[in-house]
């Protein structure tokens, strides 16, 4: 996991909160389907005196067919627009059926794929926002003959509840990435197990 931390609050892993270390560890601990590569990234600067984050796409027959970021941020003193001292910062992208894109209940159920992983996982949370954005693309003039694509784009923060089993809300992410990019859901009782391409650049 990259993580970030201001000058001002010390230098080296003796600077880092023990609660930021933990929920990074349970980061670390969520399991994606074998379809999700997730990796670490640079996590964004100036935000919150500490972060961390995660890359994936979801891939299915070398195609990709969703793209995501998940950032931890952490403010020790807390944040009145949180209503605590963790945040959870998504972005989901996946391409759709551009006939899909002019229904006009698209981004309700684009919403309801994440609030419905969050509860299935029982990550419990606080002060969720967000905004599910749709994008359509025609081709005019010499690219007429081209096909229209369409894009579905979900961005979303809350805060856990429960920063100590922050696995629950990255394995939530990762279920937000399949339903989005067309992935049948596992059936109730059946345990998948990711391959070793699921999960890489893991630094432990």
């Amino acid at each position: 996991m990259v993580a970030r931390q201001e000058m001002n609050q010390g230098s080296g892993a003796a600077g880092t909160p023990a609660e930021f270390t933990a929920a990074v560890a349970c980061l670390r601990a969520a399991t994606f389907r074998p379809e999700v590569l997730c990796e670490e990234m640079p996590a964004p600067q100036r935000i919150a005196p500490y972060a961390a984050a995660l890359s994936a796409d979801v891939t299915v027959d070398d195609e990709e067919v969703a793209t995501g970021r998940l950032v931890l941020l952490h403010d020790p003193a807390g944040n009145d627009a949180w209503a605590g001292t963790f945040r959870c910062v998504a972005y989901c992208r996946a391409e759709i059926d551009p006939e899909l894109a002019v229904d006009p209940l698209l981004c309700d159920v684009g919403w309801t794929w994440l609030t419905d992983a969050l509860e299935a996982h029982g990550a419990e949370h606080v002060a969720i926002s967000g905004t599910v954005t749709r994008v359509s693309t025609e081709s005019f003039g010499s690219m007429s003959g081209e096909p229209g694509s369409a894009q579905l784009e979900i961005r979303a923060s809350w805060t856990p509840v429960a920063p100590e089993e922050l696995a629950a809300h990255t394995e939530a992410w990762g279920e937000l990435l399949c339903t989005a990019g067309g992935l049948e859901p596992v059936p109730d009782g059946i345990a998948v197990m990711p391959s070793r391409r699921g999960q890489r650049g893991v630094v432990h």
